[in-house]
C-alpha cells in the first residue's frame, strides 16, 4: 500500500481536495492507498474552505477535515510527497532533505516527458549545489549559474495555482487540473 502525502501552502484548499479526491478515486479503481495532505506554512485545526469543500461536493465527496502543519512524522510516514507548487517542494526539502528521493510536485510526477524530467533533476542537482555551497559561504560559477537560469526558463510550470480567496470557478478550476493530474497518477499507480 503506498502512503502519499500532498502539501500545499494552508492546507485548506489545494492538497485537501487532492487528498479527499484520490482517496474517493483509488476506492473506486481498487487501488490501495493511504492518503494524507499538510500545509508548509499553517496551524492545526483551520477549516478547510467553504468553495473546496463544495466543489468536492460536485464531485460527489464529501469532506469535512481541518488543517495539519507539516511535521518530520508526516514525511517519514510517506512514500510520496507531492507538492502543488515547485516552492513548496523547495521548501520541503529545505526542511527535511531526507525527503529528496520522494518529494515531487504532482504535475511533475505525472509528467511523462523524459527529456523534462532530465532537465528537472539537473536543475535539482544545481539547486543542491547551490545550497551546499552558500551553506560554505561559496558562490555558483557562472557557468553553472547560466545553466540553471536557462533551465529553470525551459521548464515548464508545474504549479497548481493557488484558489486561495477567489471564486467559486477559480476552485472548480484547481479541482479540475488536480482531478486530472490525479487520473495520470492512478495509472502511475497501477503500473508499480
Amino acid at each position: 500500500m503506498k502512503r502519499i502525502l500532498f502539501i500545499c501552502t494552508g492546507n485548506t484548499c489545494r492538497s485537501p481536495m487532492a487528498e479527499a479526491m484520490l482517496k474517493n478515486m483509488a476506492v473506486q479503481q481498487g487501488v490501495a492507498a493511504q492518503v494524507r495532505s499538510a500545509g508548509i506554512s499553517t496551524i492545526d485545526g483551520l477549516a478547510v474552505s467553504g468553495h473546496a469543500t463544495e466543489v468536492l461536493r460536485d464531485y460527489g465527496i464529501e469532506h469535512q477535515s481541518s488543517s495539519c502543519a507539516l511535521t518530520g512524522e508526516a514525511v517519514k510516514w510517506a512514500d510520496l510527497v507531492l507538492t502543488m507548487t515547485a516552492s513548496h517542494k523547495r521548501g520541503l526539502l529545505q526542511w527535511f532533505p531526507e525527503a529528496v528521493d520522494k518529494a515531487h510536485t504532482l504535475k511533475e510526477y505525472v509528467n511523462q516527458d523524459t527529456g523534462v524530467l532530465a532537465d528537472i533533476k539537473e536543475l535539482e542537482r544545481l539547486y543542491t549545489e547551490l545550497h551546499m555551497k552558500q551553506t560554505l559561504g561559496q558562490q555558483l560559477t557562472d557557468g553553472e549559474r547560466n545553466r540553471l537560469l536557462e533551465l529553470e526558463r525551459r521548464i515548464p510550470s508545474f504549479d497548481i495555482i493557488d484558489p486561495f480567496g477567489g471564486t467559486l470557478g477559480n476552485y472548480k478550476s484547481c479541482a479540475e487540473e488536480i482531478h486530472s493530474c490525479l487520473q495520470l497518477l492512478l495509472v502511475r499507480l497501477k503500473q508499480e
